[in-house]
């Protein structure tokens, strides 16, 4: 019974309320992210009355890219539009549409998994039209809405991809293995600038290995035998599909040394695990790279958080030639500092560069400082620091530093 209730059920997503209020006030939405993370379940959910076209199926691409105009007769708004990147002249013909009934809001709901040719095309034809949104992998918070009984670890392991929640009976290594083919085949075959998937496949792994890591392309491009102009491309693909991000150092004129590398993470911690051939819960807590793993999810819950509270641009990374502070909200010009440990218990000793940071910036400038732990219930650490569960970052950052 249980089973059968999971099996059918829905995750609600944070984005739900946004993409509601964006249907009644703008004329066009973009939803953007990886494939599987839920974009068309999303929408068609929200919208059930809007008609539904999906562009992987080739003859509808065909008609789209070839024939937008009689596409367009057949499929009118309001209408989702799924994998609209695979029919990149529709945009101009989508422009004019909507221009012609400026007022109709919500008349086209586009999705797409390729940013990188996505975006282009968007900021082109429907500039000030659309609301971009980007829909990333389930959050803990999300998970834990709907499963409160799913373990930490399990859901680091297992990642965040819905249809592995909405059947757990799922085998995991098949459905990454699943993923990245089609990932593979769907959306890096259709770039020209890769000839080989075998050495893209090479290079995602690669990338993988680094997570949490200071970037290093040069170093990327040689391990795989690739040239580092290649690396870069491959690596601005990555991005656009949203398999990996990036994270900028945070900078100020009193600080000297801060390397200006940002740090490479994989997008998903399932992902990550697939690739690193984590494939159970015992496995994660002996893995050597289990410290990097949590880092990557504490990464990807603060990212869930900054986007829920509106605040785009606002993540960093601190570090100098000899110390690092994981992560660095910068909220106005006022910082919360993060680090990442992987230990239910940590010291005074996890709390060093936080510290440091405080003094180097400027004690007033600081709101809260806290070290991310699989503690299960937060603590105080010296100096007016604290040790929080991950669970806690959906809310925390309203404690100031005394």
């Amino acid at each position: 019974m249980i089973e059968s209730y999971i099996l059918h059920m829905w995750i609600p997503r944070t984005v739900e309320p946004r993409l509601l209020r964006s249907a009644r006030t703008r004329p066009a939405i973009v939803l953007t992210g990886a494939r599987q993370t839920g974009k068309t379940s999303t929408l068609r959910r929200l919208f059930p009355d809007h008609a539904f076209v999906s562009l992987d199926l080739p003859t509808e691409a065909e008609q789209a890219e070839k024939e937008p105009a009689s596409f367009l007769h057949r499929h009118p708004p309001p209408v989702i539009i799924d994998e609209v990147q695979y029919a990149p002249i529709l945009f101009r013909h989508l422009k004019s549409t909507v221009d012609a009934s400026r007022t109709r809001n919500g008349q086209f709901l586009l999705t797409g998994s390729q940013k990188f040719t996505l975006m282009k095309n968007v900021s082109e034809s429907l500039a000030g039209r659309a609301d971009i949104v980007e829909l990333e992998t389930l959050s803990l918070a999300e998970i834990h809405a709907a499963l409160p009984q799913t373990s930490l670890e399990r859901t680091i392991v297992r990642g965040g991809f819905p249809e592995l929640y909405a059947n757990p009976d799922i085998d995991l290594a098949a459905f990454y293995n699943s993923y990245l083919a089609t990932y593979l085949e769907r959306d890096v075959r259709s770039l020209a600038n890769v000839g080989s998937l075998r050495d893209f496949e090479r290079f995602l792994r690669a990338c993988a290995l680094r997570s949490a890591n200071l970037l290093n392309k040069a170093d990327l491009a040689r391990d795989i035998g690739i040239a580092p102009s290649t690396a870069n491309i491959w690596l601005s693909m990555l991005e656009a599909s949203g398999q990996v991000v990036l994270l900028e150092p945070w900078f100020s004129n009193r600080t000297k040394s801060i390397t200006k590398s940002p740090k490479l993470y994989l997008a998903d911690t399932g992902l990550l695990c697939a690739l690193l051939n984590v494939r159970t819960e015992e496995a994660l807590r002996h893995s050597p790279a289990v410290g990097a793993i949590w880092e990557t999810f504490v990464f990807a819950q603060l990212r869930d958080r900054e986007r829920r509270a509106g605040r785009a641009g606002s993540l960093f990374f601190w570090r100098d030639r000899s110390r690092e502070v994981d992560f660095i909200a910068d909220i106005g010009g006022r910082l919360e500092l993060f680090e990442a440990k992987w230990t239910e218990v940590p010291g005074s000793g996890e709390a060093v560069n936080l510290e440091f940071v405080r003094e180097v910036v400027g004690k007033p400038r600081i709101i809260s400082g806290a070290v991310v732990c699989r503690t299960p219930n937060s603590f105080p650490l010296p100096n007016g620091f604290r040790a929080i569960p991950v669970t806690e970052l959906s809310w925390y950052g309203d404690r100031e530093i005394k």
